[in-house]
């Protein structure tokens, strides 16, 4: 499995990812489940969709 997700795109996947859990757990709905998958699409530098579409956000000196 490549990565495919930048640093920078990283780095706001794990911001907005955290954010969305902690809104949805102070809000007592089940988004908290979007943003877990936001939040591992940043940690582990993969997004599935991404690799679907062709596109990548990681430097082309990385692969």
């Amino acid at each position: 499995m490549l990565a495919n997700v930048g640093t920078a795109d990283r780095i706001i996947r794990i911001i907005i990812g955290l954010a969305i859990i902690a809104w949805s757990i102070s809000a007592g709905n089940l988004w908290w489940i979007l943003g877990a998958v936001v939040l591992a699409t940043g940690v582990f530098k993969f997004c599935g969709l991404y690799k679907v579409l062709g596109i990548s956000t990681q430097g082309s000196t990385s692969k």
